[in-house]
């Protein structure tokens, strides 16, 4: 199997993950709120659930480099989600539901260094940019249908969150079989880095994260500390009663199309001018409260898809530089620790808007923009170590 094949029929495991995780996370906030949640409790749970996305995978990154058990890995923690999600519809209580919403991530975290290893193989030989971004489009045709699905049942069922995710579990039978076929094609799919660099890579414990890797890890951070959560965005779409709650999941659907399209355009442009692309993102990031936390409809539909536009830079160009900073014998290990790095400031990015959302939204918008303004300086003061 080509390398194009392959990060193809990777990115077709992913469209039907995030079908699964996608539809869930859609109705997040408002699922948590029907069960008495407040915005602060949203935010907290959201942005811990990244944290646990994002922050485990220091351990998990580690562990795939030293046992070399990247499909293992991949299969376990894509086996974590596709689980937790069905249940989420059914648990009924705060508790429950709030733990499943972090069980799910913990999933997330379990193969998102393995996964992405694997892939940064395969684009070795496409281009980094270009094949992390056909695999994060790819992700969103998922995340388009997962949430329209879900909103479909929603409106059927009145509302009814059972049926709803419970029909996420079709798509989830369907991702584990398609891994183990892949996995029984490509099994070592190393193979296509090393017909570009024939050179054995360095062992695990034998190379350093380079200082470059560092200084962006700190960059990433720091925009990713003032970036909210959609878990924020739809409680207040649904408690300021703006919309109601069957359009909430449509509107994150077409957040993921605009993910896509900005996933493919910083993609094209990262193999063409390097790391230099990455200054949007902070400036998106600014945006999207200014927009997405007023009492006019049209603004937050346009803040929404500015953090769909946001979403699609993070994950894709962000994964592409970190493949180009790192030697494959520590790639995993990379991964991880980028992972943990940004878990820590998704928390702190979820936990802050949800406490200032409750007391002051304008101040809720000036810290944020305060910080993406910190943000592009600090990028700035590392252009010449990315380049």
């Amino acid at each position: 199997m080509g390398p194009w094949r392959f990060v193809v029929w990777f990115g077709t495991v992913s469209l039907l993950a995030d079908f699964v995780y996608e539809g869930a996370r859609s109705v997040t906030g408002p699922l948590l709120a029907s069960l008495g949640a407040s915005a602060l409790v949203v935010g907290l749970v959201t942005g811990a659930g990244e944290a646990a996305a994002l922050g485990l995978r220091l351990v998990s990154g580690p562990l795939a480099d030293r046992t070399r058990r990247f499909w293992g890995l991949a299969i376990a923690g894509y086996a974590l989600t596709v689980l937790s999600v069905p249940l989420l519809g059914v648990v009924g209580v705060l508790w429950a539901a709030c733990a499943l919403v972090i069980a799910e991530r913990v999933g997330k975290a379990v193969r998102s260094p393995a996964k992405d290893t694997l892939l940064s193989h395969a684009t070795a030989a496409t281009g980094r940019g270009r094949g992390f971004a056909v695999h994060e489009a790819m992700d969103q045709v998922g995340a388009l249908i997962g949430p329209l699905v879900v909103a479909g049942v929603l409106a059927v069922t009145g509302g009814d969150y059972g049926p709803a995710l419970g029909v996420l579990a079709v798509p989830g039978v369907a991702v584990l079989g398609l891994l183990l076929w892949l996995r029984a094609r490509v099994p070592d799919p190393e193979a296509y880095e090393r017909a570009l660099t024939p050179s054995a890579p360095a062992a695990a414990d034998e190379v350093r994260l380079p200082s470059a890797f560092w200084t962006y890890a700190a960059f990433t951070a720091a925009t990713t500390a003032g970036f909210a959560t959609f878990g924020v965005l739809s409680y207040h779409l649904v408690v300021r009663h703006l919309v109601a709650t069957a359009w909430v999941p449509v509107l994150y659907a077409a957040a993921m199309v605009v993910d896509a399209i900005a996933a493919l355009a910083t993609g094209w442009l990262y193999d063409r001018i390097g790391a230099r692309v990455l200054v949007v993102l902070p400036l998106l990031a600014a945006v999207v409260p200014a927009l997405a936390f007023t009492d006019t409809v049209a603004l937050v539909v346009a803040g929404s898809l500015v953090w769909g536009a946001a979403m699609g830079v993070q994950e894709s160009t962000l994964r592409a530089t970190v493949a180009d900073l790192v030697q494959s014998g520590r790639r995993a290990t990379a991964y991880g620790v980028f992972a943990g790095v940004v878990g820590a400031a998704s928390v702190v990015g979820g936990t802050l808007t949800g406490a200032l959302y409750g007391s002051s939204i304008p101040l809720l918008i000036a810290v944020v923009v305060a910080i993406q303004i910190a943000a592009l300086v600090l990028l700035a003061t590392l252009r010449t170590r990315l380049s």
